[in-house]
């Protein structure tokens, strides 16, 4: 949550108002008029011309404010974009909403923000149609530049779910969501052509599916989607080293695992260090962690919405407060970046157990790691 900034004293200065209304009263008991020098009408001119202006401009602001942008797409037109190497969210927002695309420049940099995808913005070449939302736009940058209208564009985090909307959009219904959902929940069928997936736990493909924007190609059917998807999962992590995990005792498996639930749980640059505070809790026996992961991530993914009201006595593998080790399956379709962490994690946050994220004025959010419980509850009450 955002903390409260207070710019002025919560509490009623009594005796301050009790003093100014004594003297307002004094004031008005004398007639003063006379002792007053004649005013120049120059001044009031001058005033008069001053709130006129601030008027207009105060208009002016108010219908840029509400009245939206003047030049947004309209459904049916389509615009070609260019996003510069380097260009920082404020930047895109400008470029974005030049060029009609977005109706609001805050809209798009709170997007951003929600979905921690500032340092996922990629450059290039985009081609965007009118009536997207600020949160397609968000997903096709991060997903970076497609291939034009053939394209399937998949983002870091996406589920299976979340996957079938998307291939069921790319495809004008030719494939449908509950299509793609059902070859994707029948890993099975899979093994022979890819063997890493035997270790699917639940026959699910769930984290295997890799993100990026794929070809849409005419014909296609769900299982071939996937394959082109579990072809370049196949193709990306031939790149990890897995030492590191294999010697504390973790699989491959284990580490896709681990890195959906970074995915969920960090920022870009925070990926490392997020991945050793999980490690910490899961090889620790004893007080504070006692072997549990403890990441709201993984119930959220299993009752489908944040777990605000979750029981967390409650009995489920994907309860990680109370499971000890990892859930069964992963919760998300991680980046590259996010299994390089895990297989890679900061090596100097070795007592480490705690981390907390809030936003800065700036919308953007911050991280604090914390050794122990009292500390991270100190982090807590000095942002809540």
């Amino acid at each position: 949550m955002t903390p409260k900034r207070v710019t002025y004293s919560q509490r009623s200065n009594h005796a301050a108002r009790a003093a100014h209304a004594r003297g307002a009263r004094q004031f008005k008991t004398y007639d003063t008029s006379y002792i007053r020098p004649k005013q120049s009408k120059g001044p009031i001119i001058a005033v008069v011309v001053v709130a006129i202006v601030l008027l207009i401009a105060l208009i002016f602001g108010l219908s840029s404010c509400f009245g939206g942008n003047k030049n947004l797409l309209q459904e049916g037109e389509s615009v070609k974009v260019e996003i510069p190497e380097g260009s920082s969210t404020q930047a895109i927002a400008d470029i974005l909403y030049d060029a009609g695309v977005i109706n609001s420049k805050n809209e798009f940099t709170d997007t951003v923000s929600t979905k921690n995808a500032a340092s996922s913005l990629k450059p290039g070449i985009y081609t965007f149609e009118g009536g997207v939302t600020c949160e397609e736009v968000v997903n096709s940058l991060v997903a970076g530049p497609g291939l034009g209208e053939n394209s399937l564009s998949i983002p870091e985090g996406y589920t299976i779910e979340s996957m079938g909307e998307a291939v069921q959009k790319a495809y004008a219904g030719s494939i449908t969501k509950e299509d793609f959902i059902s070859a994707a929940r029948n890993a099975s069928s899979f093994a022979e052509e890819f063997p890493f997936v035997a270790s699917a736990h639940n026959n699910t493909l769930e984290g295997f599916l890799f993100p990026k924007t794929y070809e849409v190609i005419q014909g296609y059917t769900a299982k071939d989607v996937i394959r082109q998807m579990l072809s370049q999962y196949q193709q990306e992590v031939a790149t990890l080293d897995y030492s590191y995990p294999e010697s504390l005792g973790y699989s491959s498996y284990d580490v896709l695992i681990l890195a959906s639930i970074v995915e969920k749980e960090s920022v870009a640059d925070t990926r490392s260090k997020v991945a050793a505070v999980f490690y910490n809790r899961l090889t620790n026996d004893g007080d504070p962690a006692y072997g549990m992961l403890g990441s709201d991530a993984t119930t959220a993914y299993e009752i489908g919405g944040e777990p605000d009201n979750y029981d967390w006595n409650t009995d489920s593998p994907y309860n990680t407060r109370k499971t000890k080790g990892l859930p069964p399956t992963p919760i998300c379709s991680p980046s590259l970046d996010c299994l390089q962490a895990v297989c890679s994690p900061e090596q100097n946050l070795s007592d480490y157990y705690f981390f907390s994220f809030w936003p800065d004025s700036n919308g953007k959010m911050q991280y604090y790691f914390d050794k122990t419980y009292e500390d991270h509850q100190a982090t807590i009450q000095a942002h809540s």
